[in-house]
């Protein structure tokens, strides 16, 4: 993947993994653009992870990050969202399949639930996989079409 800009959000449960990813994904070339809780500022998940989501699915994004205490209000609040696919991931079989499989733009991590190193680790993983269709385009179009037949109920 071509580097490009990355959002990222977090609350206050999750600022110190923020500042950690955000350095690393600087250091590799990404530009990043935060959205997330600044230090001591409290923010409720939802809506920080509403606005990274709508930030993707407008276009702004191909690409986010979400994290919180334990990744997965964020990635409730995220899928709330027509036209994203979040997932929570704290090992690396899910963050290389959230991306192959399932073709997610945003992965979430929980900051209580996983070291910084981790993340970090499971963050390159997710940023260098592509989805690879096949047999899992059938089961994403799915996906879309049932958001598509519920929208607006």
């Amino acid at each position: 993947m071509e580097k490009k800009k990355i959002a990222i959000g977090c609350d206050e449960a999750a600022y110190n993994m923020k500042v950690v990813l955000i350095k690393h994904m600087e250091e590799k070339g990404y530009e990043v653009v935060d959205y997330g809780a600044g230090a001591g500022e409290v923010i409720l998940y939802p809506d920080v992870a509403f606005k990274v989501a709508e930030a993707v699915a407008n276009g702004e994004f191909e690409r986010a990050v979400l994290v919180c205490g334990t990744g997965i209000g964020v990635c409730i609040s995220a899928n709330k969202v027509k036209g994203v696919r979040a997932a929570v991931c704290h090992d690396s079989f899910s963050a290389q399949r959230s991306r192959k499989s399932n073709n997610a733009q945003i992965i979430c991590f929980g900051e209580r639930v996983i070291g910084f190193e981790l993340a970090k680790d499971l963050l390159d993983i997710w940023l260098s996989s592509e989805f690879s269709g096949g047999g899992s385009t059938e089961k994403v179009n799915r996906i879309c079409s049932y958001e598509e037949e519920t929208a607006g109920k």
